[in-house]
């Protein structure tokens, strides 16, 4: 594996390996040092086009726990608001000599493009509406943590599905790890090419719930809407929100997830997100053990 771009280019065994490792990585975390040589001399760039708190400051945590020296670069404040293009940046890193890139930019397959002018291997941090690999690993990570297995998990993926790269990457990587995965959404927001992805589609979440393991609430991506795909935010709550009552009708083990960042009251109530059932802080904790397993794995030598 020299790049993580899609998580459709990972087979069963890539994946288990990424999070066997990241469970061995994460007990780093509980050690009073917590740092590890493996990456020492080597240089990773968080190349960041568009917003994000919790990934690049997970991947800058990680790549420091590995001890790589680590450049943060940041689109707004550098060359690219100058008109500088992707690949020109691109050349200029690689010219700078780094091992790793990773990527977060709003055009779908500028991560794939990125790969094509770099020497270092490119780590796809979430390219427009298209995938955030890591999330899902790291999402596959705590369902494993939380449940034990992910062979035969039925997973609820719930909310704006058209402007999620989130639910591409989770559909991808729990099918491969025999998860069965449904998403449940208003058809507007659903993807044309839905069809072809390997999980079901329904529009009733009341009737997904009490036969769900997992169900991940997705935000709604405002920013990424030109028109209206809902009547309005309450009429959207009524039949796609999470709150207490339908989390009792879930089974009693099953636990709620969420990408980050959440918008209490809408996809979410409050109840939810602050039960003990509810994953969120897990999931940004693991996500440091996960990130550091992917620059090891592709990184490391070995």
């Amino acid at each position: 594996m020299r790049h993580l771009l899609s998580t459709g280019d990972l087979d069963r065994d890539e994946a288990t390996l990424i999070l066997d490792t990241a469970t061995e990585l994460a007990q780093v975390g509980d050690r009073s040092v917590k740092k590890l040589p493996t990456l020492r001399g080597r240089t990773v760039v968080n190349l960041f086009y568009e917003d994000s708190t919790r990934t690049r400051t997970s991947f800058e945590l990680a790549a420091k726990r590995l001890s790589a020296d680590v450049i943060n670069f940041s689109a707004k404040g550098s060359s690219v608001s100058k008109g500088e293009s992707l690949k020109d940046t691109a050349l200029t890193l690689q010219a700078m000599g780094a091992d790793g890139v990773v990527i977060r930019h709003s055009a779908s397959g500028a991560a794939h493009r990125l790969a094509n002018w770099v020497d270092g291997s490119v780590l796809n941090a979430g390219d427009g509406t298209h995938e955030h690999p890591t999330q899902a690993l790291l999402d596959a990570f705590t369902m494993r943590a939380r449940l034990g297995r992910l062979e035969g998990l039925r997973v609820a993926v719930v909310g704006d599905i058209l402007h999620s790269r989130v639910a591409r990457s989770n559909v991808l990587l729990l099918t491969t790890l025999g998860a069965h995965v449904t998403l449940v959404a208003p058809p507007t927001l659903l993807p044309v090419s839905v069809h072809t992805w390997p999980c079901e589609v329904s529009y009733d979440l009341d009737r997904v719930l009490p036969e769900t393991d997992v169900v991940m609430m997705l935000r709604v991506q405002a920013e990424r809407m030109r028109d209206s795909f809902f009547p309005s935010v309450r009429e959207y709550s009524r039949n796609y929100g999470l709150d207490g009552e339908r989390l009792g009708r879930m089974p009693a083990e099953a636990i709620v997830m969420h990408p980050g960042p959440m918008v209490r009251g809408m996809e979410i109530s409050a109840e939810v997100a602050d039960s003990p059932r509810c994953t969120v802080t897990e999931q940004v904790a693991n996500g440091v053990s996960l990130r550091m397993a992917v620059l090891y794995l592709l990184l490391g030598g070995s």
